[in-house]
């Protein structure tokens, strides 16, 4: 099947198989290309394995570390004549990869809110690993159904207590515009995001992995948020996904306590802005986003999410004396070379500047363009998109 992009607003609905390969190729290669993560993770589960900071982080343990990993994810399999999701080739792509380096790799295809699924990895891990020495949480998902209550939450993107005003652009068309975001109406829409979120199912999974016996001495667990800049604060940071991000971060000392034990340690990671499946969902951030991509590629400072995931393994959470920084408020910062006070500056002082018009000129709206395709496996020069792909391709691990 020839398989070309398609879209509907910030969603892609194909996937090209080899394109996907390609990019998971893409980050193995720069992995390699850096030094060894020294004392790094031997055993990893990555939870929401399948795209994003998952599957870097996946990637950069396996060719980083040479770690075994076993990835969840949630993803449509592919079949004859039927595509399967990005993040189901992306998956296919790196067990493949792993496996030709001589790496163990397996994958878990469900719903990672469910106990069933939790269950279906532990015992994986027991029968194939023993114990994990890193958990990363990496779940993005717009709905989550209560494993314990059954009770099906959805989340919202909104502002808290007043309407917000402010750009944002058409990342397909180019066109720079206003858009208002209505407050969320009631506690409730803030409560069900946090539900779908925050931190309760990351200690739900640390909880249940700890009561089987699968956590090693000395485990570790990350989870990841983002803080941004003010003008993108009552979107995101103020609004009802700061408050997820919020609890996310709270969950921390819970699980500090929980693992104190086996000499364990939880940390949430703070992470720059990147063209995800997420972020691509949420009015303004496609903006900041291609103004700050023009700013840091010009300072040379710019990193996707495999250099992300190889900064915070290498320099954070496996350090040579095995310190482990972290700002006032106890988290990890990658973000730190997005946040610099002269990278800031500057992209404000863009974002006052920016119009339709100019949009090209003094933004990276056709970097920001090309990555999203990419996260799709499109628009990679190595791959011929007039000929043939195979669609039915499998996750070997899950095949059958």
């Amino acid at each position: 099947m020839i398989i070309q992009p398609r879209t509907r607003g910030f969603i892609c609905l194909t996937a090209h198989p080899d394109g996907a390969h390609q990019a998971v190729k893409n980050q193995i290669e720069y992995v390699k290309s850096e030094d060894e993560i020294k004392n790094g993770p031997k055993k990893v589960l990555v939870i929401g394995a399948s795209t994003g900071f998952g599957l870097s982080s996946r990637i950069a343990a396996a060719f980083g570390s040479d770690a075994s990993t076993i990835g969840v994810f949630f993803e449509k399999p592919a079949s004859e004549g039927k595509m399967g999701t990005a993040g189901w080739y992306n998956s296919a792509a790196f067990e493949k990869e792993a496996h030709a380096a001589g790496l163990y790799a397996k994958s878990i295809n469900g719903d990672a809110f469910s106990d069933e699924v939790k269950k279906e990895t532990i015992e994986l891990i027991k029968k194939d690993l023993g114990q994990v020495d890193l958990v990363v949480y990496s779940l993005a998902s717009p709905r989550r159904t209560h494993p314990k209550t059954g009770v099906a939450y959805a989340s919202v993107l909104k502002p808290i207590g007043q309407p917000f005003t402010n750009k944002t652009v058409d990342f397909h068309t180019g066109v720079v515009s206003d858009i208002t975001i209505n407050p969320v109406e009631n506690e409730e829409d803030i409560a069900n995001t946090v539900a779908v979120m925050g931190g309760e199912d990351w200690k739900f999974w640390i909880e249940d992995l700890k009561a089987a016996g699968v956590l090693a001495e000395g485990v570790k667990t990350v989870a990841y948020s983002y803080i941004g800049p003010e003008l993108t604060f009552p979107i995101y940071r103020n609004g009802t996904i700061g408050q997820a991000k919020n609890d996310l971060e709270a969950t921390v000392p819970v699980l500090n306590d929980l693992l104190k034990d086996l000499n364990g340690k939880s940390y949430v990671s703070v992470n720059k802005a990147l063209v995800t499946q997420s972020s691509s969902a949420i009015p303004v951030v496609p903006l900041y986003i291609s103004l700050l991509y023009k700013v840091m590629k010009a300072k040379g400072t710019h990193e996707g999410t495999i250099e992300q995931m190889q900064r915070l393994f290498a320099d954070r959470l496996y350090t040579d004396n095995g310190e482990v920084a972290l700002d006032e408020a106890g988290r990890i910062r990658v973000d730190d070379w997005e946040m610099a006070d002269d990278v800031q500056a500057e992209v404000a002082k863009l974002w006052k500047e920016t119009t339709t018009e100019n949009l090209s000129e003094i933004s990276d709206i056709e970097g920001y363009r090309k990555e999203f395709f990419n996260l799709f496996g499109f628009q990679f020069d190595e791959i011929d998109y007039e000929k043939d792909a195979n669609e039915n391709v499998q996750v070997p691990s899950i095949e059958g």
